[in-house]
């Protein structure tokens, strides 16, 4: 199969989304995370452009092995000069070079002639390759260039020693049977274009980034330009995991691989939004919250009996936190009686029914039912307490200056006690983290925090997900409240019993045997 290199613009054109600006120091850590998850050349800035982005290109080539640097510049000498400079220290590098080539972008950007872009395109990559082997041109907008013109700036700059050819539809203009086709064109047509390596950059400004890079790698090209979670200028650009996950999933009929190490996708795409403070779409492909899970009760029902009857992928494979099944109005009954044995819980007939018409009744007047709302109504049905804390009551005091201060009050359900704990943090989401942890009979790490607004106006509802780890494994919260901190203090608390229960489950398991059942709290959980 044809091997399709993966070139990484995240830290440079991804960047160039509004709000989306990394410190040097962020760019090194997701540059080496790039270089884990295995793409094949990363552009981590555009030196010229600023001090920080010079010294973070410079910092990446001099500590990021394993894959090959990019410098960015345009055709300009200053650019080069700066673009050599940075990455004179990599391991393996190219120059990444870049002039406009449509009418509309001469005439009112550049205010050139046509000979007088060829010129300066001819000169720079000459310039360029005193320094550089390996010279990669893009016609900036090619897609609106026309061929006569396209073919020839192309073959200008391969006769002046440029390597790889990137055609890149800029503006999002194009559809993949045009853009696929441009590429043959331009093989066939341009003297020494056989010669050469071809990449494709697209933007998603009509959603058609990803199905035109899959058009141009059926065209030939061996390279596509992408970036994570597909961020970048305007629409963003072609979207790494989608595309990777396009080509893995079909590639007998693409006829490709790539060489990224897919278990590491969704770590890489997290680590990228945090740091861009870009919230991913839950209806994202691959990585958005939604991506697989399933709410309708035919789909679980399905699921339940086999995977594939409504997944394409494995989410394991990708990295992704596996929660299949969301419990929701249109669930059904064989979804919520699987959910309720995962607690080691089992109801009769009877109480099945009572949990199932009591669950219709929650689910209706909120869009998911949370685990530990269902651990709830189950502990309500079979007369029993299953979470192993309850968060009473939680104040918070909080003010422009100091620390701040929160009182929670936990009941120890196995003890029936109620303590109430003190916790002081710079701020109150880390005041109440505080407070909470000193009831637990364990240390779990606080690992990530996002907050939703699920409607408009002074009575929204805020959503909160906590995410915590113990022992490398992770746990998650979800709770909703119309005080936002509130929804974050039971959104940890209900991730925290997830996690006691587990240590629960692990310790008194390994003094028990075979057939043999263990308690957590008042459940019974028989050992297979």
């Amino acid at each position: 199969m044809k091997r399709v290199h993966i070139f990484d613009t995240t830290l440079r054109d991804g960047e160039q989304a509004p709000g989306a600006s990394l410190h040097p120091e962020q760019k090194i850590v997701i540059a080496r995370q790039l270089a884990q998850l295995g793409v094949d050349v990363i552009e981590p800035g555009f030196p010229i452009s600023s001090p920080g982005d010079f010294m973070a290109v410079q910092c990446i080539s001099q500590e990021v092995t394993g894959v090959e640097i990019c410098g960015f510049a345009r055709a300009v000498k200053e650019d080069i000069d700066s673009a050599v400079r940075a990455t004179e220290a990599a391991e393996r590098r190219r120059l990444h070079m870049f002039l406009s080539s449509s009418n509309i972008h001469l005439d009112f950007q550049l205010r050139k002639s046509r000979e007088q872009v060829i010129q300066i395109a001819r000169s720079m990559v000459a310039y360029a390759k005193q320094f550089v082997d390996r010279i990669e041109f893009s016609p900036m907008d090619a897609t609106r260039t026309g061929d006569e013109f396209l073919f020839e700036m192309i073959e200008a700059v391969i006769q002046e020693g440029a390597t790889i050819i990137n055609i890149p539809d800029t503006v999002g203009y194009a559809l993949p049977e045009e853009y696929g086709a441009m590429f043959t064109r331009v093989m066939n047509n341009v003297r020494g274009g056989k010669g050469v390596e071809y990449s494709a950059h697209c933007h998603n400004d009509l959603g058609l980034a990803v199905a035109n890079s899959l058009a141009a790698i059926k065209a030939g090209v061996t390279q596509v330009e992408v970036t994570v979670n597909g961020v970048g200028e305007r629409a963003g650009n072609c979207s790494l995991e989608e595309l990777v996950m396009a080509i893995e999933t079909r590639k007998e009929a693409m006829g490709a691989v790539t060489g990224i190490q897919t278990q590491h996708i969704y770590e890489v795409s997290q680590k990228v939004s945090r740091a861009m403070s870009f919230p991913i779409a839950f209806n994202k492909p691959i990585v958005g919250r939604n991506a697989f899970q399933h709410e309708a009760g035919i789909h679980q029902d399905g699921l339940l009996k086999n995977r594939n009857t409504y997944e394409i992928m494995d989410p394991d494979r990708l990295g992704v936190p596996r929660n299949m099944i969301i419990l929701g109005k249109h669930s059904g009954r064989h979804a919520i009686k699987h959910r309720v044995s995962q607690f080691g819980v089992n109801p009769t007939d009877e109480q099945m029914e009572a949990l199932y018409i009591k669950f219709k009744e929650l689910a209706d007047r909120q869009k998911v039912v949370q685990d530990h709302q269902l651990m709830e109504l189950i502990g309500h049905t079979v007369n029993t307490v299953l979470e192993p804390y309850t968060l009473l009551q939680a104040q918070v005091l909080t003010g422009t200056t100091g620390s701040r201060m929160a009182s929670c009050t936990i009941k120890d359900n196995a003890e029936g006690s109620e303590i109430v704990f003190s916790g002081t943090g710079e701020g109150p989401v880390e005041a109440l983290v505080s407070g909470i942890s000193q009831a637990l009979p364990i240390h779990v790490e606080f690992t990530d925090l996002e907050l939703y607004s699920l409607s408009s106006g002074e009575e929204a509802n805020g959503e909160a997900i906590v995410t915590v780890s113990w022992k490398g494994n992770h746990f998650r919260g979800v709770a909703v409240h119309r005080d936002v901190l509130m929804a974050v203090a039971q959104a940890y608390m209900a991730a925290c019993n997830q996690a006691v229960r587990e240590y629960f489950l692990q310790g008194q398991a390994q003094d028990q045997g075979e057939g043999d059942s263990i308690d957590v709290g008042e459940v019974e959980i028989t050992i297979p």
